[in-house]
């Protein structure tokens, strides 16, 4: 393939003899360049086919190869931390033979899974958990005698987050065996923002400390014997020299012992370094490993932020083959929106955890970079520091993928509902998102938020109601949150002015006397689609799409319901506390006992797989509420 890197024979394969790390380790060191080379051939032809964590992947092919090489798995365990990056690792676990089902539908995921492998230890999918994985697996080992070792893998961009540092004081404080390896690459998802990331790129290579070192030496011999004196005197302290050089005294003053930084391709190196640290360290060691971010593949090398989450692509242009849709993306109307609102609205304000490309905030941050904020993976920060520039007048919007929404509950409840705040809460890829699975579904933010007081929730049914929603937050004297989905609108024409919804309003779509059919989001245009072949079997819905999840529209929802005597509730979230659950609650309070029949999603964690099929799985299809109402009213 000419695109990549040092090709070697074609028709000598060293992939197809390892199955697993052992059949690693029996390789000479003189083999595991064209092993190295042959993964990544493996990783770009199947990412070009099935979408994927292309360049996180590529960055770490010889760290991935070392350290199985070197350490003793699984009875040593590896926590890879988020897991954008495991692909090779799944190539030499045992997984080569199903990594063309990477990411389908019951196929392999995309990211560790315990259920998939025992070189699996933990499930990942969010940032910053490895070292307190890690640190908590070190300490039962050594409660039960275990002296196997535990090492977790952390990139730059987790290590924004605060969650990493709590980590590491509380490793540094018990002086467990833990190692940590650092993967330096100087990116997250988008480029690391942060005074740690600028701390940490002041990386000086060993061969660079020499040049200085000699430098000072022969400037100092020039100055007789003071000079003498004063270079015996810094030769002592050579130590202390090279760890103001290098990033190390940060992590040395956490009291782990320093490593690197090291060159991340050099296997020689790589495996020289793990097995020192393996034999001759005790209690917590950081080695810090600086690798090139889509590593062996141009376009990836070039542009690493965008090939870090690709869908489908031509390997030789490189550009994404069609997605068949001509429509814009939610996150991409959001994105557009709130430069509108921000040319007419000097208050408005836009703030992302690390990822403004991914929430469509990059146009924001080209015409408004003073009102843009990248706080780095610190999602808790980012609600909190929302909170203080409304406290200054500001009107904050914070975009944030729904999943990772997960991590700010107590802020949002204490720092802005509490004091019933003006911030407003993008929550994009809200419900199913793909092949992402079950650790980036979005279908728990109706739950965990319904029960926040002084919280107002929409959701819109398409496009061109998410450009009036952001327009009404921008106005609302209190905290908002507005869920979309991940993927492309519905076509529908934007209006060319802004209205600001009536509060808590929603709107009646269609009349009907048999059942009323209330779906909140992206479910209400398959809602209507069932309602029209409901029509055709005899059956007449009324379809009511809420605008509002909360407050509800109590006098519309209530009217329908008893018109109609019958009430189902369709949601891409789970049902347990969620929109139907709210409905319910409303009704019940009113004395109103209607039967109502809740379509969603089990109280159980849904697999990866392409929307539209875990839409149809879920019964929140037309045909799914097709079928639901029929059995409802028993015809």
């Amino acid at each position: 393939m000419l695109i990549m890197n040092n090709p070697v024979d074609q028709h000598h394969k060293v992939l197809d003899y390892v199955n697993s790390p052992k059949d690693l380790r029996s390789l000479t060191p003189d083999e595991l360049p064209a092993l190295a080379h042959e993964l990544r051939e493996t990783i770009i032809s199947t990412v070009a086919e099935t979408g994927g964590h292309l360049a996180p992947s590529l960055g770490v092919v010889e760290l991935t190869m070392a350290l199985h090489y070197v350490f003793n798995t699984p009875e040593d365990k590896l926590i890879w931390d988020v897991g954008h990056q495991a692909y090779a690792h799944k190539l030499l676990t045992g997984r080569k033979d199903v990594f063309h089902t990477l990411r389908q539908y019951k196929g392999l995921s995309g990211f560790p899974k315990r259920s998939e492998s025992i070189y699996d230890p933990v499930e990942t999918g969010h940032s910053s958990t490895s070292i307190s994985y890690s640190l908590g697996m070190a300490v039962g080992k050594e409660l039960r005698q275990d002296n196997n070792r535990v090492i977790a893998i952390i990139g730059d961009g987790s290590m924004t987050a605060g969650m990493a540092f709590e980590a590491l004081n509380h490793a540094g404080d018990l002086d467990k065996n833990l190692i940590v390896i650092l993967n330096d690459n100087e990116m997250s998802i988008s480029p690391n923002v942060g005074a740690f990331s600028s701390f940490l790129s002041r990386k000086m290579t060993g061969k660079t400390i020499r040049r200085v070192r000699d430098h000072i030496e022969e400037r100092l011999m020039a100055l007789s014997s003071v000079g003498e004196n004063i270079l015996s005197i810094l030769r002592k302290s050579e130590e202390s020299l090279k760890a103001f050089l290098t990033p190390g005294i940060l992590f040395e003053a956490l009291k782990f012992k320093y490593v690197g930084p090291i060159p991340g391709h050099d296997l020689d190196n790589l495996i020289a370094t793990l097995a020192n640290v393996r034999d001759n360290s005790h209690g917590p060691v950081l080695i810090h490993v600086v690798t090139t971010k889509g590593k062996g593949y141009k376009p990836a090398e070039e542009n690493p932020g965008a090939y870090h989450g690709v869908g489908p692509f031509d390997i030789i242009s490189g550009k994404p083959k069609k997605s068949g849709s001509s429509t814009p993306s939610y996150t991409k109307v959001f994105g557009n929106t709130l430069c509108k609102l921000g040319r007419s609205n000097n208050k408005i304000a836009a703030i992302t955890a690390a990822m403004p490309g991914g929430t469509g905030l990059q146009p924001f941050c080209a015409e408004f970079p003073e009102r843009f904020f990248d706080v780095g993976i610190a999602e808790q920060h980012a609600i909190t520091f929302a909170a203080g520039l409304a406290l200054e007048g500001m009107r904050p919007f914070f975009a944030v993928y729904s999943t990772f929404m997960q991590r700010s509950l107590d802020q949002l409840v204490h720092d802005v509902c509490l004091p019933n705040l003006p911030v407003t809460i993008a929550l994009d890829r809200s419900g199913v998102v793909g092949a992402d699975g079950p650790t980036h579904h979005g279908i728990f933010d109706l739950s965990f938020l319904s029960f926040v007081p002084n919280l107002t929730m929409m959701a819109p049914k398409d496009e061109n109601e998410l450009q009036h929603m952001m327009y009404t937050a921008s106005l609302h004297d209190g905290p908002v949150v507005i869920r979309y989905p991940r993927g492309n609108g519905e076509g529908i024409p934007f209006d060319l002015n802004f209205t600001a919804l009536p509060h808590g309003k929603g709107e009646l779509l269609t009349s009907g006397q048999d059942v009323l059919l209330l779906p909140v989001g992206n479910r209400v245009y398959p809602a209507l689609e069932a309602a029209k072949e409901l029509a055709a079997l005899g059956i007449s819905a009324a379809v009511i799409n809420p605008r509002f999840v909360k407050p509800l529209d109590r006098e519309l929802i209530s009217k329908w319901a008893v018109t109609t005597r019958y009430v189902i509730t369709v949601e891409d979230n789970c049902t347990q506390g969620g929109f139907g659950s709210m409905v319910l609650q409303m009704l019940n309070e009113q004395g109103l006992h209607i039967p109502l029949q809740m379509l969603g999603y089990p109280s159980t964690f849904v697999e990866h797989g392409p929307q539209k099929i875990l839409w149809e799985n879920a019964g929140i299809d037309s045909k799914g509420i097709i079928a639901a109402t029929r059995k409802l009213l028993n015809r």
